[in-house]
């Protein structure tokens, strides 16, 4: 059957709260762009890539079962194709997550679903035809939703007196901590978030009884072949988030092992356990995002000066608060 997207469980998952919280924190995301200063552009670009590094390392602790590193994700990432010392397993690994990751990079722009085949293929998954099927009619479905604008609804723009108010200055700008989306900026971002995440259970769905994702057993509690079944769908989904305006996220892959443990247990309640489970991680990642964009070193480290002071000398008067002050009070002339 052609997957439809549930208008009911989409508008249940944006009133979550922590559906909410999280649409706050990619709304306070998307309200900097456009990006105009070089340094916010530079930041965005180096966030990216360290994005690709942490997503290609997550991929390859799961396909190999090996500790692989942030140094040997980011050796590999700028190009090596081995690394003194490391198993070649991980190297191989990493290349394949790699090139995974950059398979999909064009979904965005053209929904093409047989980029999620490439991507797939990268990473050595092989679906069976009826979840590859269901895969291809969800994405199939989820494409069409997209131009027919079933992801529009709300107003998506940061209006002039959005922000918070300081003071009596007026609103504050969307790069000031202060910030605060409105409300309209929010409900939308939460719609699309939503949708993405009712997305995300139907494509999970869509390969588990193939791939046995359901089955917990002992100290593993998710079949390690189900784990490596739905990478190439995290992918895709995340492309989809950048399809409809909505950030990208990042899981590890512990986390993506206990997602698909907290939807098995969940039983017929699954769609609400992805969004619980997901939505403080999403939160997390856009505020990180944003923090990243809006880093400034000359601050930082003006910052990290006046922070040490700080400290040195509360250390410096918990170190005489013992001694006893003799001296007469000054007398001011």
């Amino acid at each position: 059957m052609t997957y439809e997207l549930n208008a009911d469980d989409v508008d249940r998952l944006a009133a979550l709260p922590a559906v909410r919280d999280a649409a706050r924190e990619a709304a306070r995301l998307v309200a900097l762009w456009p990006l105009t200063e070089a340094m916010h552009m530079d930041n965005d670009a180096k966030y990216g890539e360290n994005l690709q590094v942490r997503v290609s390392r997550a991929f390859a602790r799961i396909v190999t079962g090996n500790d692989v590193t942030m140094p040997d994700a980011e050796f590999v990432y700028e190009g090596a194709d081995a690394i003194p010392g490391r198993p070649q397993e991980i190297v191989d690994a990493l290349l394949a997550a790699n090139d995974a990751y950059d398979a999909m990079a064009d979904f965005s722009e053209t929904g093409d679903i047989a980029l999620v085949d490439d991507a797939a293929a990268d990473l050595g998954v092989v679906w069976d035809d009826a979840a590859s099927v269901r895969v291809h009619e969800t994405l199939g479905a989820v494409e069409a939703a997209v131009s027919d604008g079933a992801f529009d609804a709300g107003e998506y723009v940061v209006e002039p007196g959005d922000g918070a108010v300081d003071d009596g200055a007026g609103a504050a700008s969307p790069t000031d901590d202060a910030f605060e989306p409105s409300d309209a900026l929010v409900r939308a971002m939460a719609h699309r978030f939503a949708a993405a995440l009712a997305v995300c259970g139907a494509l999970l769905d869509a390969v588990s009884d193939g791939n046995d994702v359901t089955r917990i057993t002992g100290e593993t509690p998710v079949d390690d072949d189900a784990v490596r079944a739905v990478l190439p769908l995290l992918l895709a989904v995340n492309e989809l988030r950048e399809q409809i305006s909505v950030p990208r996220i990042f899981l590890t892959d512990v986390q993506i092992r206990d997602l698909l443990a907290a939807r098995a247990a969940a039983a017929g309640a699954s769609l609400d356990a992805l969004a619980a489970f997901v939505a403080p991680l999403a939160a997390a990642e856009w505020r990180k995002h944003r923090e990243d964009v809006l880093w400034n070193p000359a601050e930082a480290k003006k910052k990290a000066k006046e922070e040490d002071e700080k400290r040195n000398k509360e250390a410096l008067a918990a170190k005489f608060a013992h001694v006893k002050n003799d001296n007469k009070e000054t007398v001011e002339l």
